[in-house]
């Protein structure tokens, strides 16, 4: 990496979830000190309570935003301005944010953490892979069965092993900061491919079933999501996957040098570890 200061301090927020735990993993490697904030561990961080925010950031040379339940939700903009405010406050001199990638509502939550005036890098994911095998679909693909509102769109999904590195390069190399990176898994698949290549790597059936956004709402709402929540939920992953993210990018290949992995692969490694 171009510039690796070991002895930096990192605040690492949702430090428990898909990419918080991998970038943790990441920095402690490359020997910086990992500040693990969650609503559970040593060092208390919860995105619902403001009050653990700035003792979070106290002494820390830079952070890493996963914001909880998404950018794109009504509460973020504030949330992130709120944040940014504290970390100018706290000296902290480097940003970075996960963003989702074609989400005009993240984008306003992205400008509002910009107020601050803190360097900030911006990096915007596509779908993520594990959504399937340790996310919201999960289940769904254990009973051999997804319903989602995505029609025929394809997707270029992402590895999230793919993200922490990218996220912990950005976080470690000077020449990153300010930049926004848009990184995304090397093809684009259907749902229904998507489906297809689990039951193929599992040796079971797995079928992908188009659903409505007011069907899928219901379905959140089954799964006891208030009413309000589901909407808004359905509404986004309608949006989403309308086509406009349809297309692959190179941004992991720019910040790394090298490809991020395809499917076909994390789908049989998450087979076999399973």
């Amino acid at each position: 990496m171009a510039e690796n200061r070991k002895n930096e301090t990192v605040l690492v927020t949702a430090a428990t979830g898909k990419t918080g735990r991998r970038v943790a993993e990441r920095l402690r490697a490359l020997g910086r000190d990992v500040r693990a904030g969650s609503r559970s561990g040593d060092v208390r961080f919860d995105w619902e309570d403001e009050t653990t925010w700035a003792p979070a950031l106290h002494g820390a040379d830079a952070a890493y935003i996963a914001y909880h339940p998404d950018l794109a939700a009504p509460g973020a903009p504030g949330a992130m301005r709120g944040f940014g405010r504290l970390a100018a406050e706290a000296g902290v001199g480097h940003l970075v944010l996960l963003s989702g990638r074609g989400e005009p509502q993240a984008q306003v939550a992205e400008a509002a953490l910009r107020e601050s005036g803190v360097a900030l890098s911006v990096v915007r994911a596509s779908f993520f892979a594990q959504n399937f095998t340790e996310g919201a679909l999960a289940g769904s693909v254990a009973a051999g069965e997804i319903a989602f509102p995505a029609g025929g769109t394809a997707e270029p999904f992402i590895d999230a092993e793919d993200v922490a590195d990218v996220v912990a390069a950005v976080l470690c190399e000077a020449a990153h900061a300010g930049q926004v990176h848009e990184v995304t898994g090397p093809r684009s698949l259907t749902f229904e491919e998507a489906a297809l290549e689990i039951g193929r790597a599992a040796g079971q059936e797995v079928r992908y079933v188009p659903v409505s956004v007011p069907q899928y709402a219901r379905l959140l709402g089954e799964y006891g999501m208030p009413a309000a929540e589901a909407g808004w939920l359905a509404d986004l992953f309608a949006m989403l996957l309308d086509g406009h993210n349809t297309t692959p990018t190179d941004g992991v290949r720019r910040v790394l040098g090298r490809e991020p992995r395809d499917f076909t692969d994390f789908v049989k490694e998450a087979v076999q570890d399973a």
